[in-house]
Parts: C-alpha cells; sequence; structure tokens
C-alpha cells in the first residue's frame, strides 16, 4: 500500500486563526465530552458484564471498539496541527529542492 499524501490548502494564518476561533473551541468541546462518553462507557464494562455474562470475544471487540472511537477523536482534535507540520514539511521539502 502506497503513501497516503495529505494535501493542505488552507494557510498557516487561516489554520492558526481557526486555531483560536469560538468555533474551534466548540467543536473541540463536543469532542471531549464524545471522549467523556466513550470512557464512562468503558468503565461500565465490568458490571454489565457480570448482569449479561458476554463471551470474553465480545468484550473484547467492544474494547476495541471505544479504543478506536477514542484515537479517532483524539486524532481529530489534532487535525489542525497536523495541517500546520504538513505545511511546515511541504516548505522545507521546497527549500531542499
Amino acid at each position: 500500500m502506497g503513501d497516503i499524501i495529505l494535501t493542505v490548502r488552507s494557510t498557516r494564518e487561516q489554520i492558526e486563526e481557526f486555531k483560536s476561533s469560538i468555533l474551534w473551541k466548540d467543536i473541540k468541546r463536543e469532542l471531549g465530552a464524545w471522549k467523556k462518553g466513550f470512557q464512562i462507557e468503558q468503565q461500565s464494562i465490568v458490571s454489565d458484564a457480570a448482569e449479561t455474562n458476554p463471551s470474553t470475544a465480545t468484550v473484547l471487540m467492544h474494547l476495541g471498539d471505544l479504543n478506536g472511537r477514542m484515537k479517532a477523536v483524539n486524532y481529530m482534535i489534532q487535525l489542525p496541527d497536523i495541517f500546520l507540520q504538513v505545511l511546515e514539511d511541504q516548505k522545507n521539502e521546497l527549500k531542499h529542492k
């Protein structure tokens, strides 16, 4: 499988402005609420398992699902910084050519 190249069309200034915006703060707050919900769900697995007696595979799949959701949210929260890093890498690449 080949490398996936991320294309950023925004400028550094636009990304930095977005990072300091109320909209981004609202988005981060909402994503934080999602993470908190996932953590609560994760903490309830043991007590739920005692009541419902799921298979080990079911519990592991649930844990994996929650882990994946939390990683996805963490990635979304990091996107503006990832975009800034891509722009910086592209800038450095142009200097070396």
